[in-house]
């Protein structure tokens, strides 16, 4: 039987870049997975395959409505979506053969199979054909990610009532997609959609969509998403949807108990993501869960069982690829006797639309509640240079700054690269600056980095440069 310091379970950015950093300290690493590839959700049926056709889609509209007013002129323009499907699948790929290649780099010894446990420090393999394997661990860390939520009334077909992972492999654009939810995932896949040509309603329970975001950032978003042509029914509650040959019509009732049914052809419910955490044989193990099937961890993800280990999407916090790569560089040195940390107020998080959307610390709903006086510094693209350049005019960036020390509390973006501009509010925030230290920084002209300067300048005492 193969014995291993280190057990990772689940190869996702968690568990695989846990992996890699436990070998870098030195360690006997294996990783198991359960599918035929590795690299989770985020490779396979999430980050990577979505961002492949926003992008797709994105060069397709820009083509369709933006070139003209460039002095291109394209005409007779169409899109093929089966080579939009297939090379999201070679950009996937790709990735797969990456972190292979960095698991043989490494010298992580990779299985492949469904990992449970036998005993704390005993783990089965059993592979695709039942045969099953064997190894011992002095540690193991469970790195399994997440699922498409369900909603017990409404029941995945995966044919015409969908979740994100059907989305992203549909034989045809829909002619009409009704989205239960209207999350960040909801958003995403509806832009793609959209683009190519699909009527989209976006069905949601409360009275805005991107509700993790800060408020101005989501009536910025439905603004922007409304003009492109996307509908909402906000304040909606969806009671269930049928399937009638290739029509699904979507059942819902407004605050006013009025009842409306929506008529698409496929149905994509987008309502979040539950932990994966079925099957691991935790009980055999020791190990528990809380009331939202999620495993409890203290400050530095070890579970109740000592040696046993937790991260990413089955853990609290945010469900985001890169807050789960921080999470496995902690355990691997927190294992290693180090004393590695990690600020979650700074793990900032995207809306991969167009424009994007960006956010880190804390939103004016969340300083409200807790008392805390502040300034707000809002600088909108179209006042940039580069953005009437480039004719990104939509959005703005947004400072909160503490109003006795200038120290920046949250910076929302919605703008033309949003997801790419949000770490300079990252940086400034973990090394606790103020909005005027930024405003003192010099920003290359032109750039759309030049809003957060701006937005720093008018939080500091509303001395805006070019607005």
């Amino acid at each position: 039987m193969s014995q291993y310091q280190v057990t990772v379970i689940g190869s996702g950015p968690g568990g695989y870049i846990a992996a890699i950093r436990c070998a870098q300290l030195g360690m006997k690493v294996a990783i198991v997975e359960k599918y035929a590839v590795l690299g989770g959700t985020c490779t396979n049926v999430g980050c990577i395959p979505s961002k492949a056709l926003l992008d797709s889609s994105e060069h397709y509209d820009a083509a369709a409505h933006k070139f003209t007013e460039h002095g291109i002129e394209v005409k007779g323009i169409s899109f093929n979506f089966k080579t939009m499907v297939e090379r999201k699948n070679g950009v996937v790929k790709a990735n797969n053969d990456g972190i292979a290649f960095l698991m043989k780099k490494n010298k992580i010894d990779v299985y492949y199979g469904m990992g449970s446990f036998v005993t704390k420090n005993k783990i089965a393999i059993t592979d695709a054909a039942g045969k099953k394997t064997e190894i011992e661990t002095e540690k193991t860390i469970i790195a399994t990610g997440s699922k498409p939520t369900a909603l017990p009334f409404l029941p995945v077909d995966k044919k015409r009532i969908i979740t994100s992972t059907e989305a992203l492999n549909l034989p045809e654009v829909p002619k009409h997609l009704v989205i239960i939810g209207g999350g960040i995932i909801g958003v995403e896949l509806g832009s793609v959609f959209l683009r190519l040509g699909a009527k989209v309603t976006v069905v949601e329970y409360l009275d805005k969509i991107i509700p993790s975001m800060d408020e101005d950032l989501s009536k910025e978003m439905q603004r922007v998403l409304k003009k492109q042509g996307m509908e909402f029914m906000l304040s909606h509650k969806v009671s269930g949807a049928t399937v009638k040959g290739k029509e699904v019509t979507v059942s819902a009732e407004n605050k006013n108990g009025e009842k409306v049914d929506v008529k698409g052809d496929y149905c994509l419910v987008a309502v979040g993501r539950a932990p994966y955490t079925e099957g691991l044989g935790l009980e055999n193990a020791g190990v528990t869960l809380d009331e939202r099937k999620r495993i409890p961890v203290n400050d530095h993800l070890e579970t109740a069982v000592p040696g046993i280990y937790a991260l990413g999407d089955v853990v609290r916090g945010a469900m985001l690829a890169h807050k789960a790569e921080e999470e496995g560089v902690l355990v691997a040195e927190v294992i290693a006797g180090q004393k590695p940390h990690i600020n979650y107020n700074l793990i900032p998080g995207v809306a991969y639309t167009w424009p994007e959307a960006a956010s880190v610390g804390a939103t004016e709903a969340e300083l409200k509640a807790q008392g805390k006086t502040y300034k707000v510094g809002k600088f909108p693209f179209r006042a940039l240079g580069r953005a009437r350049a480039s004719g990104d005019l939509d959005g703005f960036v947004k400072v909160l700054a503490d109003t006795a020390t200038d120290e920046i509390l949250g910076v929302h973006i919605l703008g033309a690269r949003a997801a790419d501009l949000i770490i300079e509010g990252v940086v400034a925030m973990e090394y606790r600056a103020s909005a005027e230290d930024v405003a003192r920084m010099s920003h290359p002209h032109p750039t759309y980095t030049e809003a957060f300067k701006e937005a720093c300048l008018i939080a500091t005492d509303n001395r805006a440069l070019n607005m």
